[in-house]
């Protein structure tokens, strides 16, 4: 990722790409904190979800997790998985990341961790996020 450039045109094919998700969907490992949906100004706190997770929830103001909505429909990690084994994307990354939507005082994400997780996906040599809204 170019830094201070966060859309460029892709410099190889997605097959070959080394593939990160990251959503503001408030999903997160169940046994994580859950963000906090009470926070008028809006919860800027990340999580970081393993690609190999097998089971998720979430936190949001819309979604109930015991409304059994589809998951993957905002966190398409299941469907990375297969686009990833047909090769048609290149490996996902070890990690993934999740953020809270309808963050109303946006200073601390801009500032803080936005910045933190685009320095964990350059660490980690991601060349494509795909970014999911809730």
């Amino acid at each position: 990722m170019a830094a201070g450039r966060p859309f460029v045109r892709p410099t190889k094919p997605i097959a070959g790409c080394r593939v990160a998700l990251v959503t503001t969907g408030g999903v997160h490992l169940p046994e994580q904190e859950r963000f906090d949906i009470d926070d008028f100004a809006g919860d800027c706190s990340y999580r970081e979800i393993p690609a190999d997770a097998e089971e998720l929830t979430w936190t949001h103001a819309y979604y109930r997790p015991e409304d059994r909505p589809d998951l993957d429909a905002v966190f398409p990690l299941w469907t990375l998985r297969e686009l990833a084994s047909e090769g048609f994307t290149g490996e996902l990354n070890d990690r993934h990341f999740s953020f809270m939507g309808a963050i109303h005082e946006p200073a601390p994400l801009v500032e803080d961790t936005a910045p933190a997780v685009a320095a964990k996906l350059a660490a980690d040599r991601v060349d494509a996020v795909l970014l999911t809204p809730s």
